[in-house]
């Protein structure tokens, strides 16, 4: 089992960049795979970027080339750096990990991009 705790979210203006934080309560080393997700009010939860224990990334379209998920085992940690922020990326941001088709979830981080 895994506790993942996010951070790093709060109010930008439109082109602004926030990095948010995923700490996990162990080792993330052996972890398949982790990753961000995003729910604005009304919508379903959403990938936003995800990255493997070998390190291979997948984005969702719309954030390609401002997003950018990297992970510091050594840290236990998962990033997320988020350039070039749009009102349409306002939402609450999740962490998630997946191990032996186990899927464990934060409390979110609400990001809010102002135009």
């Amino acid at each position: 089992q895994v506790q993942l705790v996010e951070s790093g979210g709060g109010l930008v203006q439109a082109g602004g960049s926030l990095r948010l934080s995923c700490a996990a309560s162990r080792s993330i080393f052996s972890i398949d795979n982790m990753g961000w997700y995003r729910q604005a009010p009304g919508n379903q939860r959403e990938l936003v970027a995800a990255i493997t224990s070998g390190g291979r990334t997948n984005y969702a379209d719309s954030v390609k080339g401002r997003f950018t998920i990297s992970r510091d085992n050594a840290k236990n940690t998962v990033y997320l750096q988020m350039n070039s922020l749009k009102p349409d990326d306002t939402a609450v941001y999740y962490c998630n990990a997946v191990q032996v088709l186990t899927s464990y979830w934060g409390q979110g981080t609400q990001v809010t991009v102002s135009s």
